[in-house]
This record gives C-alpha cells, structure tokens and sequence, in this order.
C-alpha cells in the first residue's frame, strides 16, 4: 500500500512542540509529528500556535513527501520528523 494523507487536519501538541498529523496505509492510521524547529527553517518568525499551524500548511505537500520518504524505511508506531528529514 501507498501512504495518503486524504484527512487535511492537523493540530499543535504544545508538550511535544510539533504539528500531530495523519497518514494512512491502507486501512491503517500511520500518526506523525513534525517538530516545530524543522517549520522554523523556513519561516524564521514562526513563534505560536497559529503560525506554526501556518507554516505547516505552507509546507505540507513537502512535509508529506518527507513523511512517505521516513515512511518507507520502516515501519513504526509513529514517526517524528526534524529539521535533519528535510535536508
């Protein structure tokens, strides 16, 4: 199977500093989190909630090319990904 990303939602978890968001395998929920030091690469002003959520929806068509890339090395329970998965 392929991952997809059909569900658009995403949210801020404060206590892990990252956007939670969805992929699917299948039928299976694959749940990711991006940190928000790797959207401050590339917005330097990202400092809350609402332009971290901003700069994610910026970005999300490479973050879910990122998140297939980490996706395919392996399977895990969840997947963060940092600023080191974009170079």
């Amino acid at each position: 199977m392929t991952l997809a990303f059909p569900n658009r939602s995403r949210s801020y978890d404060a206590a892990r500093k990252a956007i939670r968001f969805l992929g699917y395998d299948g039928t299976f929920e694959v749940p990711f989190f991006v940190e928000v030091q790797a959207l401050k690469t590339s917005q330097a002003s990202v400092d809350n909630e609402t332009r971290y959520l901003a700069a994610f929806d910026e970005a999300r068509i490479s973050i879910q090319d990122v998140a297939r890339e980490v996706y395919s090395h392996g399977r895990k329970s969840l997947y963060v990904l940092t600023a080191y998965d974009f170079k």
